[in-house]
């Protein structure tokens, strides 16, 4: 077992014992210089300049006193932040300095070190939430592969045919899994590059994510009998095509799964004030303003029952991983009469004329 220690080492320079230490300096100084004055003045007056000598004694050593009991209790705050520092662990992140003192640099330290504390603690519980949906997802079809086979096996009756059927269900389930699973490294492969230079930066054009993740729909869009409109003009970018390619499939996939019999989807790619920009509307269930931000968190799925959908939803929780991680940002609104309207900003890349009529895209170093 490991100890730590915890408590101070007794001799140290501490902060208060600098300060203490610095006013009797100055103090020292200061009585030094008025007893030099006093000596040439009165033609050096040994008894007046021994009384002064005392004097300016009397006084370090009270001005030392005082500066370490105010020091002290200037300081009391710091310390409270070190032992609540200290006690900190994944049980104790409700603790908090709440200080009431003057509105002084320590109140904006102490006011600083709470707001960590609540942004780690939502933090703490984002990631317990995340896991705990992710381990319910994974659980679901492996629950329904482990009462396939055994209620399989354990029919003494069952021929070919059920056997084809348990496969079948089986077949499905670790389908579903095995997407639950990709989608999952994705978000982490997202997320793991927010904030920094991506790992793979090159020329890649929205309209064509946009295109391709239309195509990839067209069968299960013509299922639905929905009318799909696709104004798909040039809007280049630098970055990761897969992550690129993966935001156009979700938003499409969600704007068919989420809408309804004979409903519409619009797919719109475009360049302006330097930003590319991808629109993908839908009709379909009416959605409550309020929703509309939570729907970007992982294993939300637009308040439908979470056993009634398909998907797990990560859809748009990917997306706004993918969007931060090439600097962009993405933005959501409830359509009036059903349906939701996402919108994708990033970067646009510099674009060099090659021959009339044609561009190329020119990566932005970055």
């Amino acid at each position: 077992m490991t100890v730590y220690r915890t408590g101070r080492p007794r001799l140290r320079p501490t902060l208060r014992l600098r300060l203490a230490l610095l006013n009797g300096g100055l103090l020292v100084g200061l009585g030094t210089v008025l007893i030099a004055l006093d000596w040439l003045l009165w033609g050096g007056s040994a008894p007046l300049a021994g009384y002064g000598a005392l004097t300016m004694l009397a006084v370090v050593a009270v001005g030392v006193a005082g500066a370490w009991v105010l020091a002290g209790r200037a300081l009391r705050r710091l310390h409270q932040v070190t032992a609540t520092a200290r006690r900190l662990g994944e049980e104790t992140l409700d603790q908090r300095i709440r200080y009431e003192g003057a509105n002084d640099e320590v109140a904006e330290l102490a006011g600083t070190f709470d707001a960590m504390l609540d942004r780690l603690a939502e933090a703490f519980e984002a990631q317990k939430r995340f896991v705990a949906n992710a381990s319910h997802e994974l659980r679901t079809p492996l629950a329904v592969m482990r009462t396939e086979v055994d209620v399989t096996l354990d029919d003494p009756e069952a021929d070919l045919a059920e056997y084809r059927r348990m496969a079948r269900v089986v077949r499905d389930a670790s389908e579903r899994a095995n997407t639950l699973v990709d989608a999952l490294l994705v978000l982490a492969r997202s997320e793991a590059q927010s904030g920094r230079r991506l790992v793979r930066k090159v020329a890649a054009d929205l309209a064509a994510g946009a295109a391709a993740a239309a195509t990839a729909a067209e069968k299960e869009a013509g299922r639905l009998s929905l009318q799909v409109t696709r104004r798909l003009d040039p809007a280049p970018v630098v970055g990761d095509p897969s992550l690129l390619e993966r935001l156009a499939g979700n938003l499409v996939e969600n704007a068919v799964r989420y809408n309804h019999l004979h409903g519409q989807l619009w797919v719109t790619t475009s360049t302006h004030g330097g930003q590319a920009r991808l629109v993908v509307s839908n009709t379909g269930f009416e959605v409550d303003p309020a929703d509309v931000p939570g729907l970007f968190e992982p294993f939300r799925r637009g308040g439908r029952d979470r056993t009634g959908v398909r998907g797990a939803g990560l859809g748009l929780a990917i997306v706004r991983a993918v969007c931060d991680a090439h600097g962009g940002s993405v933005t959501a609104r409830a359509r009036s009469g059903g349906g939701l309207e996402v919108t994708v900003s990033l970067p646009a890349a510099e674009t060099t004329p090659v021959l009339a009529g044609t561009a190329a895209v020119r990566p932005v170093e970055g």
